[in-house]
């Protein structure tokens, strides 16, 4: 749940991907890659 939560902040443009707590990160990079946004992930 809050892996989407942040993942909409990501595409919103509102949170950049390093941003995102590193617990959910794995599950935003998912979330993101299913989504054909990948190059949203700027690690």
């Amino acid at each position: 749940m809050m892996a989407m939560f942040f993942a909409q902040r990501v595409i919103l443009g509102k949170t950049k991907y390093v941003e995102v707590p590193s617990t959910l990160q794995p599950g935003v990079k998912d979330i993101l890659t299913d989504s054909g946004l990948e190059f949203l992930i700027e690690e």
